[in-house]
């Protein structure tokens, strides 16, 4: 383990988020205590880790042996004090409600030692108002990422207006040891990061189908095999960097006017996500998929993205 490693954390809450954590705890060889107050919801957790580590050793992303060690890292616990008994971080993801994220932090907080960090997966809530009155309010931090968790290495790290800095530079050194990539967000916005740009998309995406210029298909194509091809590699900046010869500055001076009049026409209504469009939809990605189920196809983009970061780290920015 390198310096920043915890080697004794617990994952509060078990859900699809939680289990994902599990498996990215036990994967860089800490010791992970599991707690769920309702332990069916563990059961489930531990039947998907075992099951996710015969597929990725099936699918040649882990050995037997890794695999089988990182099995027996994992504990689980129905009591929170036992839990969470001499652990260096906590990684709290539990229902996305202020009650019950506040109630949750304050018995984190007052089961762990002074010195533990205290991170949520929230993906919507003001970290500043579900930890505000906790005595440790100064060593929570937000951890948010990306479904599924132990695949997207990306994560969105934010501090409360009273973090301490040690904790945020030891809460990002730390996932780095895990191989995730955080992105640290200076203060609260609605959506944070990742999810402003996505929404953008979205709702630009919806516009253009629901008024008649193209189909669903034709955006997925449009990102998928257009877009996306660059933005996988080089993200949105750097691929207008590498736009032009003389880089962003060119590509920006040159493009700039072009950029504003798209802008200005990009104000459209927001969707109505009513029954009937969330219908029209549905029909429309039937026909895309043939009604496959959603977990097939998502075991197909896991292996795909894992191929993509392989590639990735095999041959990255010069």
């Amino acid at each position: 383990m390198t310096d920043a490693m915890m080697k004794t954390v617990a994952c509060v809450g078990t859900g699809v988020i939680g289990r994902g954590w599990i498996y990215n705890f036990v994967r860089a060889g800490c010791h992970t205590r599991a707690y769920d107050k309702d332990s069916s919801q563990i059961d489930q957790a531990i039947t998907w880790l075992k099951g996710t580590l015969k597929q990725d050793i099936a699918d040649g992303f882990l050995t037997e042996e890794k695999g089988e060690a990182m099995a027996r890292l994992v504990t689980l616990h129905t009591n929170l004090r036992e839990a969470l008994d001499g652990v260096e971080y906590v990684q709290e993801s539990g229902p996305e409600v202020m009650d019950i994220k506040n109630a949750m932090f304050a018995e984190m907080d007052r089961w762990t030692d002074p010195k533990t960090i205290l991170a949520s997966s929230a993906s919507s809530l003001n970290i500043n108002e579900f930890t505000a009155g906790i005595p440790g309010m100064d060593r929570c931090i937000l951890a948010h990422p990306f479904n599924p968790p132990h695949i997207i290495p990306a994560v969105e790290v934010m501090p409360t207006k009273k973090t301490d800095p040690n904790v945020v530079d030891r809460t990002i050194a730390f996932l780095k040891s895990l191989g995730h990539k955080p992105m640290l967000i200076n203060f609260f916005v609605s959506g944070y990061l990742i999810n402003r740009i996505q929404a953008a998309v979205v709702r630009e995406a919806i516009h253009l189908v629901e008024s008649g210029l193209c189909n669903a298909e034709a955006v997925d194509t449009a990102i998928k095999d257009g877009l996306g091809l660059r933005w996988v590699i080089l993200g949105n900046f750097g691929t207008n960097h590498t736009n032009a010869v003389g880089g962003i500055r060119e590509y920006y001076g040159k493009f700039g006017k072009v950029y504003q009049s798209m802008m200005k026409a990009l104000d459209s209504t927001p969707p109505s996500f009513d029954d009937e469009m969330v219908e029209r939809f549905g029909k429309q990605l039937d026909e895309i998929y043939g009604r496959v189920p959603v977990d097939q196809i998502s075991k197909w983009r896991d292996r795909l993205i894992r191929k993509i970061r392989r590639l990735k780290d095999e041959d990255p920015n010069p």
